[in-house]
């Protein structure tokens, strides 16, 4: 009689701790964070009695993931070139190894720009209507080589789209390098110049996945490379030049309108996706940050969104601007000392919009909202900066993730590297992000399930207090804490739906 009863209960053991293993939802977490994690990989977690829920609903599915990554600027590739070959193979593994950041898609210049040594043009002839002068000479010693290191380092390769500052200054109504617009008379010039560009770049073994129209074409103040486009002309030259020279010449590239900030969104997707007609040869449209250190704009993405939902929405320019690199002092990077251009120039109705702000806190805010509401790509901008956040021919200086000391051989992988990272890492390309709910509206959040059926899931505690949660898929749940000021990646395996 004793003899069942003891088996009894030692069965009734059993199957309460298989029924605990079932129900246990594995996962591996990875933190970034104030108190010094680096994408650390945390084991221990603790109940607590303000325990909040994430609970994940991959059957509701959002935007294909095109990419996360970063841009290939003459800065950063001259930078490379004064280093040591085993300072600059490690930050080439560093950001394009799957060991790495793993970056899946960047962003590079066409003719120069203010993160260039000087100013120069693929077109330096004047009148040369044909571009039989055509050259990318001055991409070759350090902008290509940084390039095909990367594609050297990338296990799956990532694409690469182009976006010109602007012509060369005899195609402009104001033959300057800065401000003005494009004649009419060189629209079919301007969209010979794209070709070629592919052209020329696959002759060097480098295929071009898209452009941008132009970046900014609202303008920059007027202070570097610009060439102004209002949404129509820009519509217009895409649909009855560079559309149909691109169709012609047989390039399969995409073609990304706008390519500024949010807070015009509108007007600019209107114009592009008016009809049929203005639409046929946008494959997307592109945007930056810059119009505050916080806000997310999401009115905005959603219009677009909604305005072209089969079409990319991509973020392909970001960086704490008008700011000198701290060096070696990685507390820094989670304090709110950063200004922007907008500290001091932003008009006055528009101040409030550009308060100091922690610098990974940025990134981390805009990703995840991005990520939020519908934007599929994420670009940062400078893979590579000296401690001065040049070179720069304006001096227009900023922050990059890592920074570099060429005099001293010396590398810096700031806290934003990281940040990067839980993105481009984890979420792969063609993953699909997900829907989910949060109890606690302190705790950011965001997930997509890759193809392979595994799911990330970000988490960024912004504020100064530990949190705890429960991850919940299904019937399936498990516990994480989250330090203060800190960022995870939370990779759960499961069998894709």
């Amino acid at each position: 009689m004793r003899t069942n009863y003891f088996f009894s209960i030692l069965f009734l053991l059993v199957i309460m701790s298989c029924n605990q293993v079932d129900n246990k939802l594995v996962v591996a977490v990875y933190e970034t964070s104030e108190s010094g994690n680096k994408l650390t990989k945390i084991t221990a977690f603790f109940s607590d009695e303000n325990t909040s829920t994430i609970k994940l609903n991959p059957n509701e599915q959002f935007q294909n993931i095109t990419g996360f990554g970063g841009a290939f600027t003459e800065a950063s590739a001259y930078l490379l070139n004064k280093i040591s070959k085993k300072n600059r193979d490690t930050i080439i593994q560093a950001y394009f190894s799957e060991e790495g950041a793993n970056y899946s898609l960047t962003r590079t210049h066409m003719n120069s720009c203010d993160f260039s040594l000087g100013q120069y043009s693929y077109s330096p002839v004047a009148d040369d209507v044909n571009l039989e002068h055509f050259t990318i000479k001055d991409d070759k010693d350090d902008l290509i080589p940084m390039i095909k290191d990367a594609m050297k380092a990338s296990k799956d390769g990532f694409k690469i789209f182009g976006s010109p500052w602007t012509a060369a200054p005899w195609m402009k109504d104001n033959n300057k390098w800065v401000g003005g617009k494009l004649l009419p008379k060189y629209y079919d010039t301007w969209a010979l110049f794209f070709s070629k560009y592919v052209d020329a770049y696959k002759q060097e073994g480098i295929d071009i996945w898209g452009f941008t129209v132009e970046n900014e074409p609202m303008g920059n103040g007027n202070n570097w490379e610009s060439m102004h486009f209002s949404p129509d002309e820009m519509t217009n030259f895409v649909q009855n030049y560079l559309g149909p020279q691109l169709e012609k010449d047989k390039h399969d590239v995409k073609i990304l309108g706008y390519d500024q900030n949010r807070e015009h969104l509108k007007e600019w997707v209107d114009s592009q996706f008016l009809n049929e007609e203005s639409s046929k040869y946008f494959d997307g449209t592109a945007i930056h940050w810059y119009a505050s250190t916080y806000e997310v704009f999401s009115e905005e993405l959603q219009y677009a969104h909604h305005k072209a939902p089969n079409k990319y929405l991509i973020q392909a320019e970001a960086c704490v601007d008008s700011q000198v690199p701290v060096w070696q002092d990685d507390a820094w990077y989670w304090k709110k000392e950063a200004t922007d251009w907008g500290w001091d120039w932003a008009p006055e109705k528009d101040k409030h919009l550009h308060p100091k702000y922690a610098p990974v806190n940025r990134y981390a805010r805009d990703i995840i909202g991005c990520l939020n509401n519908w934007v599929d790509g994420w670009v940062d901008w400078n893979m590579v900066l000296d401690t001065k956040g040049g070179p720069n021919w304006f001096k227009n200086w900023c922050i990059a993730p890592v920074i570099v000391n060429p005099e001293t051989d010396e590398v810096y992988f700031t806290p934003l590297y990281y940040t990067m990272s839980h993105f481009s890492k984890y979420i792969r390309p063609e993953a699909k992000v997900i829907g989910l709910e949060n109890s606690d509206k302190e705790l950011q959040v965001t997930a997509a399930q890759n193809i392979d059926g595994s799911i990330a899931v970000i988490v960024f505690n912004e504020g100064k207090t530990k949190k705890s949660f429960k991850l919940l898929l299904g019937e399936k749940e498990t516990l994480v804490n989250i330090n203060a000021q800190a960022i995870q990646t939370i990779m759960v395996s499961t069998t894709k739906n």
